[in-house]
């Protein structure tokens, strides 16, 4: 077919789906297609096996060096260690299997969103089919409150109405229409097409199966999302490349200690015993833990702040978003027509600050009942958007719908329809009966014959009537969806069909938009202060999405503005230039939302991308990170999303931004806190053995540090508040390093300090026994070393609570948790030294009280490191 369906006659679309208008298919034709092209459904791509997700999670680089580590300690005798290695690898790939599989569940939700029934035309008469059964030609029935079953070419449209918000991200339903259209459109454009998953809202029609299952338009959109590999957020990024990084380093100091053992001729299990101290020592077994449950923990902290965060790694991807692309659509907007204009007695006015004239009164009781819409006991209004805003309108001005429509009954109408564009409906009030009439204002006019002016009714000229049409296309350059009022004195008996022609009066006009959240503006500014751009992605029309954006500041001009039709001529290179000075791109398709970002990312920006619809699932899959909407959100929206705001608030996202950025920062002071830790152990380690002494660490001394001593402090460090100044920076580079040169440095000061304080400890522990045993004199100087490298960690683990502002500006026990993990892993320290049956695990001795006193001295020196390097980066 070299045109598409929108584009073709309805002969020629019955001609070529081989299909009558009238009758239908016959079942038996029904039957073969069905056979052929199969159920009309969206097909679900094939997950993942758990034995497949297990495999990638040991596959990590990081995982073999510590199965490698836990095979020799097992090899050499060291069974406790090869366990306690062993299983933190088998808790490390539970905890990531058990998130993999959470995840990727947007085309089941997609598939929720087809029509369980369908009525369609076979053998001449309606029947009620499952929609998997639909086929290409099938003839189906469509009525208000129906889903669209299939994409259908529309033979018949009476006053028919689709809302194609979730796949458009247009707010207002769409008139549809028979006609054919000759150019090339967007789907919102394709106003003789019904399309899949979208809801009738008005009127009925009868329409052509054109498409179904996925090659229907949402089934390009479950194509999108089937296709979309996840991909891995910054941190996860930074924290295998970590991995990597450490894994060689084990791999190289292992190498040097065994050739090291060799030129010396120490004992073959003795190196291997070293080495394997050595490779322990380097990586930080704890922080896989740390990470996680410190992510997890600001996940719980999110949640009061109206954010559900579905993906943990995710939570520090949006602390470093340099673009928020958000969908205009009840996520910049409020979702909800509202009047904001009125124009009567030759001039504009806002709703509430106008005079009280009869025309306005007139043009009040006119959207009031002239309208379909219907409002509850409890406020709430049931209807069409645009007749729903004029419902809203009444009941600022003080009008009780119930009473005031009880007391102006009404006994006779003449619907709208597309063609005149408009609707006329007729009351009785006491003895009096009156028509009033809303609709297109151009159309309005050719009818009207007066106006209601201040002086009373008077005639309504061509010049006047032309002056109303200017305004009403100012209106509609800013956006403003325009409707005129007018009414009609008539009799008991009279046609509203007829008295519709000729002699109305002509009372007023409105002026509505689907207007900005008022927090959204503040938002955006916010967002702006902390170096972000804001972007408006809609399938709206470009006229008003600019007028919104303007609004909210996202625009200053209409040159920063660019319509979906421009970017398929683009090449990806000219579409990365062109997002770089666009900030508002209107009327796209889905597959333009997935290409902009993309264009971003290219540039080299951190991508986030909100969003509610269906249209929008795809783009948010594809971002680096996905916001949906939680009350206007469709599931598709919400399952392809790594966030959830609870409250469907722009300013939700700004909050979500400031703990992200907490989180990271909280994330760089642990991870600073374990490495400068480790590092200091392999320099005890590797200059006790340049020197020519006994190794001071062993390896179940060293895990017990990494895993539960230092882990403690680092789990604190977590939970900081977060500096107050956090949202006054602009957002980090994404290409810089966790451990970036102020770190580098903060590191190399406190790994030095330490590694001279523990050393200096251990040295002091041979002279303080001299017991002449030297297994004795060897087993209290590594419990000092033991001992001196925990307290020295407890002391710096202050000194870690802020990078950047010094411990002694601080309120220094501010930190509860930190308190307390710091006397928790003091109290075990003193179990291990002081508990007999605990002493044989560890390799402890007891030494007298007073060597703590002692060695504490030794300790602050790695804190006092820590404050050096804070000044030096000053």
């Amino acid at each position: 077919m070299d045109k598409h369906a929108y584009q073709l006659e309805i002969t020629e679309v019955l001609d070529i789906f081989k299909t009558d208008g009238d009758s239908g298919l016959e079942s038996s034709d029904a039957d073969k297609r069905h056979e052929e092209q199969g159920p009309n459904a969206l097909e679900e791509k094939k997950g993942k096996s758990t034995l497949k997700m297990v495999i990638e999670q040991i596959a990590d680089f990081m995982i073999i060096i510590l199965i490698i580590a836990s095979a020799l300690s097992i090899i050499v005798g060291e069974l406790i260690d090869g366990i306690v290695i062993l299983l933190i690898v088998v808790l490390n790939a539970i905890l990531g299997v058990t998130q993999e599989k959470k995840a990727g569940e947007a085309l089941a939700a997609l598939k929720k969103l087809s029509a369980p029934k369908a009525k369609v035309i076979r053998n001449g008469s309606i029947q009620v089919v499952d929609a998997p059964e639909l086929v290409t030609g099938d003839v189906v029935k469509l009525e208000a409150g129906d889903y669209v079953p299939a994409d259908v070419r529309l033979i018949e449209a009476v006053n028919l109405k689709i809302d194609e918000s979730a796949l458009t991200g247009e707010s207002v339903p769409v008139d549809k229409v028979c006609e054919s259209i000759a150019d090339v459109s967007v789907v919102g454009d394709r106003l003789n097409m019904g399309h899949m998953s979208t809801v009738v809202t008005y009127g009925r029609g009868t329409g052509v199966v054109t498409s179904i299952g996925m090659g229907t338009e949402i089934g390009k959109i479950a194509t999108l999302l089937s296709e979309e590999e996840d991909s891995k957020t910054p941190l996860q990024e930074k924290l295998t490349g970590f991995g990597k990084m450490l894994g060689i380093a084990c791999l190289v100091i292992g190498i040097i200690i065994i050739i090291l053992g060799l030129v010396r001729e120490d004992p073959l299990l003795l190196t291997f015993m070293t080495a394997i101290s050595l490779a322990v020592a380097a990586i930080p077994e704890g922080m896989p833990a740390v990470v996680t449950v410190v992510l997890a923990i600001g996940v719980t902290r999110m949640v009061k702040r109206n954010v559900i965060m579905k993906n943990l790694s995710a939570v520090e991807t949006l602390g470093s978003t340099t673009v928020i692309c958000s969908d205009k659509t009840g996520t910049l907007t409020q979702n909800k027509m509202t009047v904001t204009h009125i124009f009567y007695d030759n001039k504009d006015w806002t709703p509430g600050n106008e005079e009280e004239k009869e025309a306005l009164t007139r043009l009040i009781e006119a959207a009031v009942l002239c309208n379909d819409s219907v409002v509850s006991e409890d406020g709430t209004i049931v209807g069409e958007p645009t007749e729903n805003a004029l419902a809203e309108l009444g009941i600022s001005y003080g009008i009780d719908h119930k009473a005031f429509k009880s007391a102006n009954k009404r006994v006779d109408e003449f619907p709208f329809d597309s063609s005149r564009k408009m609707m006329s409906t007729m009351h009785e009030s006491e003895d009096d009966y009156v028509m009033y009439t809303k609709g297109a204002l151009d159309n309005l006019l050719q009818h009207c014959s007066h106006i209601l002016t201040g002086n009373g009714v008077g005639s309504l000229d061509e010049g006047m009537k032309q002056a109303l049409l200017e305004q009403n296309s100012l209106y509609a350059e800013n956006a403003l969806r325009v409707l005129g009022l007018a009414y009609k004195e008539v009799s008991a008996n009279a046609d509203p069909v007829e008295e519709e022609k000729e002699g109305l009066v002509y009372c007023g006009m409105v002026g509505m938009i689907d207007p900005p959240r008022d927090e959204a503006k503040d938002a955006i500014q916010v967002c702006k202060k902390a170096g972000m751009r804001a972007i408006m992605i809609t399938g709206d029309h470009i006229v008003t999405a600019s007028a919104i954006a303007r609004e909210l500041g996202i625009i200053e001009s209409s040159e920063q503005a660019l319509e979906g039709k421009a970017i398929d001529g683009m090449s990806d290179e000219a579409l990365s230039g062109k997002v770089a000075v666009t900030n508002v791109f209107a009327r796209v398709s889905p597959e333009h939302k997935v290409r902009i970002v993309d264009a971003f990312k290219r540039n080299g920006e951190i991508a986030a991308m909100t969003g509610d619809g269906v249209n929008d699932a795809p783009a948010l899959k594809r971002a680096d990170i996905g916001v949906a909407m939680g009350i206007t959100g469709t599931d598709v929206s919400k399952e392809a999303a790594d966030m959830v705001l609870t409250d469907d608030n722009f300013a939700s996202i700004v909050a979500a931004v400031e703990e992200g950025r907490i989180i990271y920062s909280n994330i760089r002071k642990f991870v600073s806190y374990l490495l400068s830790c480790n590092i200091g152990e392999i320099l005890v380690i590797f200059v006790a053995m340049l020197i020519g002494w006994p190794v001071p660490l062993l390896p179940i001394q060293i895990l017990w540090i990494n895993l539960l001593t230092d882990s403690l402090p680092a789990f604190a460090l977590g939970l900081e508040e977060g500096e107050k100044d956090i949202m006054n920076f602009p957002p980090r580079d994404p290409k810089e390093p966790i451990a970036n040169k102020k770190m580098r440095i903060s590191m190399a000061y406190q790994s030095i300090a330490l590694a001279i304080a523990v050393l200096s400890a251990y040295r002091l522990g041979f002279y303080l026994s001299s017991s002449g045993d030297s297994d004795t004199d060897l087993a209290v100087a590594r419990t000092l070393c033991f001992a001196a490298l925990i307290l020295g960690e407890m002391f710096r683990a202050y000194s870690a609570r802020s990078e950047n502002h010094s411990l002694f500006r601080m309120k220094i026990f501010s930190n509860k948790f930190l308190n307390l993990s710091v006397l928790g892993a003091t109290a075990m320290l003193m179990l291990v030294i002081y508990v007999p049956f605990l002493q044989p695990f560890f390799n402890t001795v007891y030494i007298p009280p007073y060597y703590i006193g002692i060695i504490i001295g030794f300790s602050l020196l790695p804190m006092l490191a820590g404050e050096l390097a804070k000044l030096h980066s000053r």
